[in-house]
């Protein structure tokens, strides 16, 4: 698949203001132009698809405004090109290239050329918030198969997206913050793409599926997007020491205010910007990457709560009822965690493998060998693979998946193909799976490049498509042609496999019953 593909799944792992709308305009002599409310943009006709790509959601977020809360694009009048994504958020190196580039706040649409108004899906991408980009995600098959309009975007990652510090107005949540000015996009504009602003789903993988979760707590999201799907992430999720990516330390997504703003004093003094009221200036003033290499060890960005954007931990916020109530799609993949342990050389050796359970589960580690005895296994490393994917993803997940089901329409899935295309081969010892990730070339062409599927992988992948689009139009993925997906309320998941479909339960394949009483040790809350 490629380096930069490659890139695309490991990095996974990890109110209008007055502003005037714009209007539909029909197909005319010049297809590839469409009016936006500061603009318009030329992109790219195809026999069945429209593309614009690289389209400003928000202005610059450089010089004073690193670190600010997105404010409204610059206008234009000539037709901007719209026909390359933008450059990928400021990011350090990991399978695929580094970026220094701060202008990074584009959306990329893809539209069908029907008529009438189409549901609308944002997709929000992985990359536990410190990788990733919107324009790795090819929406056209999404797009054709479902007759539906896609938006990607890109949004600011790690310490440009989600530093802290008291002085700061909204630190700690900028990427959400610019997730929320991407949909506020999209009420303005989806008309002028052939889409209905009123019947928006956000949907997102990994760190943007748990990004999800805070925007359904967000009381600055209400009304902005009318379902949801969260594919591999959860408000409840949490994990131990290399549960989630190798050397990480426990964590969640969340973290308090004062942790945030903590964090951020510690960054601060150690880049020479010492409390005062010139910190933050002295901050901006920093070049980009020197701000990478101070921040690029540390642990997977966590979102700040207990301000103005999310005023509660999501998982509380949940679990209490203050959340947006509307329909929701909530799942995982059946071996989550292979994918990082390929990455985890001492997961492959028995002694490797029972330190890594003291490591993450403290003095309750033997109670976990003897659940998960690497003799039951191919190896230790799928020994330490089935433990994670577990307790990290699947568990997790169930929990928020209970909690919503007493509220509102849900519907469990768990993309259980093990012949899933590999994005790399996988080390000898540990079969890939339905890694995590898996599920996104069924869904997306990788940076434009399509997914080898087999026949029988074909069929499952337009059969997700005309899930995930049919639940986007009508907040309930069952329709024609589909086999029947029940809702959780009764615990069970559809299982997404190629051939005949079954259910499975979810809580009792996975040991949630045994995990609801194991102790993981700290996490940062």
């Amino acid at each position: 698949m490629g380096r930069r593909i490659a890139a695309v799944v490991i990095a996974a792992l990890l109110g209008t203001g007055g502003v005037a709308t714009a209007q539909a305009q029909p197909f005319g002599q010049d297809a590839a132009v469409v009016r936006t409310d500061a603009g318009p943009v030329r992109g790219t006709v195809a026999p069945d698809t429209r593309t614009f790509l690289g389209v400003p959601y928000a202005a610059p977020p450089v010089g004073n405004l690193r670190w600010q809360p997105p404010r409204p694009a610059p206008r234009w009048t000539a037709p901007r090109d719209a026909t390359r994504p933008a450059s990928p958020c400021a990011q350090p190196q990991s399978i695929g290239p580094a970026s220094e580039i701060e202008d990074c706040l584009y959306v990329n649409v893809t539209t069908p050329r029907t008529a009438g108004l189409k549901p609308v899906m944002v997709w929000l991408h992985g990359g536990g918030n410190a990788f990733g980009a919107g324009g790795d995600y090819d929406a056209r098959r999404l797009a054709v198969g479902g007759d539906v309009v896609v938006v990607t975007l890109n949004y600011r990652l790690g310490v440009f997206g989600f530093l802290g510090l008291p002085q700061l107005d909204g630190g700690g949540t900028f990427g959400l913050q610019d997730q929320q000015a991407a949909l506020r996009w999209v009420q303005r504009n989806a008309v002028a793409f052939g889409g209905n602003p009123g019947n928006v789903t956000l949907f997102g993988q990994s760190g943007g599926s748990y990004d999800i979760c805070g925007q359904l707590t967000s009381p600055s999201a209400r009304g902005l997007f009318q379902r949801a799907i969260m594919e591999s992430g959860s408000c409840s999720m949490t994990w131990p020491r290399n549960g989630v990516n190798p050397g990480i330390p426990a964590g969640s997504p969340w973290q308090p205010q004062a942790s945030a703003d903590a964090q951020g004093a510690t960054l601060a003094a150690s880049l020479g910007c010492p409390a005062g009221p010139s910190q933050v200036d002295c901050l901006r003033g920093i070049p980009v990457p020197r701000l990478l290499t101070a921040t690029q060890s540390a642990a997977l960005p966590a979102v700040a709560y207990g301000n103005r954007v999310l005023p509660r931990r999501p998982d509380r916020a949940l679990a209490d009822g203050h959340y947006a109530k509307i329909p929701v799609i909530s799942g995982t993949n059946l071996d989550e965690q292979r994918l990082a342990t390929a990455f985890l050389p001492q997961a492959f050796t028995e002694v490797g493998y029972q330190q890594l359970l003291v490591d993450a589960f403290g003095t309750t580690a033997p109670e976990v060998a003897a659940k998960y005895p690497s003799s039951a296994y191919e190896s230790p490393a799928v020994a330490w693979a089935t433990v994670a994917t577990d307790r990290v993803w699947s568990c997790t997940q169930v929990t928020d998946q209970r909690t919503l089901a007493r509220s509102v329409p849900t519907y469990s899935y768990e993309f259980a193909d093990r012949t899933a295309p590999a994005p790399f081969p996988f080390p000898k010892g540990l079969p890939s799976g339905a890694y995590h990730g898996a599920e996104m070339g069924y869904l997306f062409d990788l940076n434009g490049v399509p997914t080898q599927l087999n026949a029988e992988q074909r069929a499952l992948s337009d059969r997700m498509i005309r899930y995930w689009t049919t639940f986007a139009r009508t907040g309930d993925p069952n329709g024609p042609g589909t086999p029947a997906w029940p809702r959780f309320g009764g615990g069970t998941t559809l299982s997404l496999v190629p051939g005949a479909p079954r259910t499975v339960g979810l809580a009792a394949e996975h040991n949630c019953a045994f995990w609801a009483n194991v102790q993981t040790g700290n996490t940062r809350h």
